[in-house]
């Protein structure tokens, strides 16, 4: 019996050396693997492939990339790791347009500029040109030819600026199903009113308001239209807001014939 013992213990011997030269040959790869990593890690900080590649912006209409890219201060220099995203945004943001600024990196060495910009909520034609303003009030520089007035309603005759901030207040809390028909508005003070104003319409209507009322009676626009569909179909004219709502045709509708025979045998 002990010499099957003896037997046995030395047939495991070689197995067992085996195995812990396996051990130690996996635990030294390890810690080489890790070693040549670290290096790795060092040198691709300290050499240029950790700088910046490319940077896109995101969100803009008004500004331009090139504008946004510059006030950024990001190049192909900068550290890809040591980006001050504050720093960053604050300076995005000194432009009056711009409204709040995301910063997002992806791997390896991208930056993303997710900008959004401040609504423009009117146009101002003053001798001959196209000034925006934005949401917050700020009247910007003019633009460069005719904007696109589709989403901006146009305000002409406006010399006032505070008349014009009172009126940027009135749209702002108006829905931009709103907004969006109007085409442009007209500074039209009278005796009675010294804020009266009238607007015309991109359906081919004609409001006349009051600027102290404006923006709670215009939410009843809508439901204006529907009630003039029923009395006055496909007919164009004023709808008066200064007091009581109520249509003006621009040209008086057609007496029906039973109407007019009535009318006669009267």
């Amino acid at each position: 019996m002990e010499n099957e013992k003896v037997v046995h213990l030395e047939d495991r011997v070689p197995k067992l050396k085996e195995q812990r030269k396996q051990k130690a040959n996996r635990r030294l790869i390890f810690y080489l693997s890790i070693f040549f990593l670290l290096i790795l890690f060092i040198v691709y900080t300290q050499s240029s492939l950790s700088n910046v590649a490319s940077v896109e912006v995101k969100g803009n209409q008004y500004v331009s990339d090139q504008t946004i890219l510059k006030l950024s201060k990001l190049t192909k220099e900068t550290s890809y790791w040591k980006i001050p995203k504050g720093e960053v945004a604050d300076r995005i943001k000194a432009n009056p347009e711009i409204k709040s600024v995301t910063i997002h990196k992806s791997l390896p060495n991208k930056v993303v500029l997710n900008v959004t910009e401040y609504k423009r909520i009117a146009y101002v034609l003053a001798k001959g040109k196209y000034l925006p303003i934005n949401e917050n009030g700020k009247v910007l520089k003019a633009v460069k030819g005719k904007p696109n007035l589709s989403n901006a309603p146009l305000l002409v005759d406006w010399k006032k600026p505070d008349v014009i901030q009172e009126m940027v207040q009135s749209l702002n809390k108006l829905p931009d199903t709103i907004t969006k028909a109007i085409a442009e508005i007209y500074y039209t003070p009278e005796r009675s009113d010294s804020l009266h104003i009238t607007l015309y319409m991109n359906d081919g209507h004609e409001v006349s308001a009051s600027l102290r009322d404006f923006s709670k009676k215009m939410l009843d626009y809508p439901t204006i239209l529907n009630y003039m569909e029923k009395d006055y179909p496909n007919a164009k004219g004023i709808i008066h807001l200064e007091v009581s709502p109520y249509f003006e045709p621009y040209t008086k509708p057609k007496e029906k014939e039973g109407d007019e025979e009535s009318e006669t045998q009267g």
